[in-house]
């Protein structure tokens, strides 16, 4: 994984480092990349983070490299790093086109080699995320399958950064005739819990109603950080993949509603903060 993001923290989780990780990409990433330290004490404090909680979520994300700090007189700024901004684009860019902005499939797989030594169980898991997040499913030891063969880019730069690109190899073409293409979706993506999981967002938000600018800004950045993990649960799979009525259709449908209802206030909120301070 890239050094200093680790993407669990991307999986939603409601931990204070997650959070931030969404306030970062959500309100600092497209507001300049700089911000006070009393704007993001204050939003995670609306999401119900206590205030020490929240300053060591901060300190840790720089020791990761994700923020560089300055000082002014007594006051700390604090802006993204390269790396971050990197990393944030990227995710904003996955999370957003999920499902919502769908292309053509050529009907052509990316199967990936790439095998970690059992006692190296750190890197095991950093590889395990990492293709994660790139939309690989495990097959077998050291298998590795997508249906999106333009990904083989952004696997060669993950294998490159943990180490394991020399050993590591790659094959691109249609499935064979042996075998049913469905059981191989499913034996690669539980399509059944996964719909579950976006009936459960759905049923979460559909009847949200945020009652002012700081209800606003905390449903805006639940609805973000909850949606963020569905990248990691299957790789926004071709049309040809999916059952007729997949809900993770309208799991996005309602994302992208509620977000363009809720943003305004939320960033009226946000921003009142950040000059306040």
């Amino acid at each position: 994984m890239p050094r200093g993001l680790r993407r669990e923290r991307a999986v939603g989780t409601p931990s204070a480092g997650g959070y931030l990780v969404t306030v970062l990409g959500e309100f600092v990433l497209p507001n300049g990349g700089r911000v006070w330290t009393a704007p993001l004490i204050d939003a995670l404090g609306a999401l119900d983070i206590e205030e020490k909680t929240a300053r060591q979520a901060i300190a840790r994300s720089a020791d990761r490299g994700l923020l560089t700090s300055e000082k002014v007189g007594r006051r700390t700024r604090w802006h993204l790093t390269p790396h971050a901004r990197g990393v944030l684009t990227e995710g904003t860019k996955r999370i957003y086109s999920l499902h919502h902005e769908p292309r053509p499939w050529d009907g052509r797989w990316l199967l990936v080699f790439a095998t970690v030594p059992e006692s190296r169980r750190e890197l095991r898991y950093r590889l395990r995320t990492r293709l994660g997040w790139a939309g690989f499913a495990p097959m077998a030891p050291g298998a590795w399958l997508s249906p999106w063969v333009d990904r083989e880019a952004e696997v060669k730069e993950v294998l490159s950064e943990l180490g394991l690109g020399g050993e590591a190899r790659s094959f691109a073409g249609a499935i064979g005739g042996l075998g049913d293409l469905a059981d191989l979706v499913a034996e690669a993506w539980d399509l059944e819990r996964i719909g579950a999981d976006y009936d459960g967002f759905i049923e979460r938000y559909r009847r949200r109603r945020p009652g002012n600018e700081r209800d606003a800004f905390v449903a805006s950045t639940q609805l973000v950080h909850d949606w963020r993990r569905f990248p990691f649960l299957e790789p926004d799979l071709p049309a040809e993949l999916l059952p007729r009525t997949w809900s993770g259709h309208r799991a996005a449908d309602l994302f992208h509603r509620q977000h363009q209802r809720w943003s305004p206030d939320a960033w009226a909120w946000w921003r009142e903060r950040a000059a306040a301070d």
